[in-house]
């Protein structure tokens, strides 16, 4: 019977996960209320796998604060400065013309995320992206390659994002002794090029002038807007923590005695499942240095492939608008196919 319940249980994790990974692209409606779906989502996984307890609650409610305030108190920064924003934008592009400024902007934004947190990487990006005069598309493509940067940029260090922190805090004993620089020494040749190749998919767009010299203040988002969009943020962070937490037994289970080959297509499910979460199961110090590598960028490059795959898509795909089949048109293409370069690369070179 423990058996049968077992099986089941690892079932219908299962739907959940397809359920997460589909229904957005399926049904408008979970499209347009993501947030939401995903929570209820997360409220399913946690009750099939049995895994309600207090501190889940409190962690649940509590961690998305600080996500919360940075997206609330940097978004009524830019609204009452935001034309200061403009006017900066607007000089770079004409002393440097709009293909150097969009690759500066995303080479700097991906490279300094390690030291700015990807949070706060991903709130400048966001406002810069709308000071931009580009075609919806484009600020779609802008965004994905941007965020794809932060993504890379921010495990350098172990304040840039959750999943840099937990990796840190595993290796810190014998044999790794990890320290602030260690993942940088670990990562940076695979890390840097990338953001570099991500900055110049970015400059691609600029065909056009992007900016205009501004005239006055512009403050076209109301307080309403700004606090509506943290709050939905507050939910896309609580969601996020129960579903990664509901969705635990079926990853321990999935990934158990798995080669480092078989893992790094396995953490596809880094799109919908927190990324964190999967490092916190996976990442050991008993790993060698190359399937260290090997897991990590492959968690990285599938966060970027959806939008609930880490904290910068959501924050980028909610200022600016961005829907889940739009997010997802232009970055599988881009995503899948690093995903195959850096498998075959990995494989030979390590």
């Amino acid at each position: 019977m423990e058996q049968n319940i077992s099986v089941t249980t690892m079932t219908l994790l299962s739907l959940i996960v397809l359920a997460a990974l589909t229904l957005p692209f399926l049904i408008h409606k979970v499209e347009e209320e993501l947030e939401i779906f995903l929570l209820v989502c997360g409220l399913c996984a946690v009750t099939i796998s049995g895994a309600w307890n207090g501190h889940l609650i409190v962690e649940a409610l509590k961690e998305p604060l600080a996500i919360t305030a940075a997206v609330l108190v940097l978004g009524v920064l830019f609204k009452r400065f935001g034309h200061w924003t403009a006017h900066a934008i607007h000089a770079v592009e004409t002393k440097t013309g709009p293909k150097t400024l969009l690759f500066l902007t995303v080479l700097l934004i991906g490279l300094f995320s390690s030291m700015l947190t990807a949070i706060i990487a991903a709130l400048i990006t966001a406002e810069i992206i709308k000071l931009l005069q580009l075609p919806a598309r484009a600020k779609t493509q802008l965004a994905v390659y941007a965020c794809f940067a932060i993504g890379f940029g921010a495990i350098l260090t172990p304040i840039g994002e959750p999943l840099s922190t937990i990796v840190i805090a595993k290796l810190k004993g014998d044999p790794y002794h990890a320290d602030f620089f260690f993942l940088l020494r670990l990562m940076g040749l695979w890390i840097v090029p990338a953001v570099v190749l991500f900055a110049a998919l970015a400059a691609r767009l600029g065909k056009t002038p992007l900016t205009t010299k501004p005239e006055q203040k512009t403050d076209a988002e109301t307080y309403k807007q700004i606090t509506i969009r943290a709050g939905k943020v507050y939910m896309f962070v609580a969601a996020l923590i129960l579903l990664g937490e509901g969705l635990k037994p079926l990853a321990t289970r999935t990934i158990t005695h798995l080669s480092k080959y078989a893992l790094y297509w396995i953490n596809s499910l880094s799109a919908v499942l927190d990324n964190a979460t999967l490092a916190s199961i996976e990442i050991m110090p008993s790993l060698p240095q190359e399937t260290l590598v090997f897991l990590l960028t492959s968690l990285i490059l599938a966060g970027g492939l959806l939008i609930p795959g880490n904290i910068p898509n959501i924050i980028c795909a909610s200022k600016l608008g961005i829907k889940s089949r739009d997010w997802a048109k232009e970055a599988l293409s881009v995503g899948i196919l690093l995903m195959l370069v850096y498998f075959f690369l990995l494989s030979i070179v390590l």
